[in-house]
């Protein structure tokens, strides 16, 4: 198979990259640019553990073919931080213990950092429904939306 360059910005670092074109962006950025933050779980667009956000909204990296970014913004949880700093979100999960295993942990921050691009004040009904691809085992959503909530500046509880 005939490899293709595929020029994208991951986590505002401009990337030229040439593999092949069946690869998934979900194994471009584990296997060619050592980026594990990004996991996989079903492979199939299901659990959301590999969401990204692609020009800000929310993919399942797993199934965008690696071709579809060409000229578009990847952002993955590494690029979250700035200057060793984590992102509010990160460290309102930390603070909320809303990070248990911490397997879905990546995708569940990332799709709701899309939310907040978005909105920043969304109701409980708008983060339930942003994080609602995402799928999580052990912590019952309750601490994730209290943590999106404390990054938006919103401390009621979660009903």
């Amino acid at each position: 198979m005939n490899k293709i360059t595929v020029n994208f910005v991951l986590n505002e670092e401009p990337q030229s990259i040439t593999v092949e074109p069946n690869l998934t962006l979900l194994e471009v950025i584990r296997d060619v640019l050592d980026l594990t933050g990004t996991k996989e779980g079903c492979g199939q667009g299901e659990c959301g553990a590999c969401t990204v956000l692609l020009d800000n909204a929310p993919v399942n990296s797993c199934l965008v073919l690696i071709s579809q970014v060409e000229g578009k913004k990847v952002t993955t949880i590494e690029g979250l931080s700035k200057d060793g700093e984590l992102d509010i979100l990160q460290q309102k999960f930390i603070e909320a213990g809303a990070v248990q295993c911490g397997y879905c942990t990546p995708g569940m921050i990332l799709a709701a950092k899309s939310l907040l691009l978005q909105n920043s004040k969304p109701t409980e009904e708008e983060i339930r429904k942003a994080i609602s691809g995402n799928l999580c085992r052990c912590t019952g959503y309750t601490k994730i939306i209290k943590a999106v909530k404390g990054a938006s500046g919103q401390t009621e509880e979660v009903i």
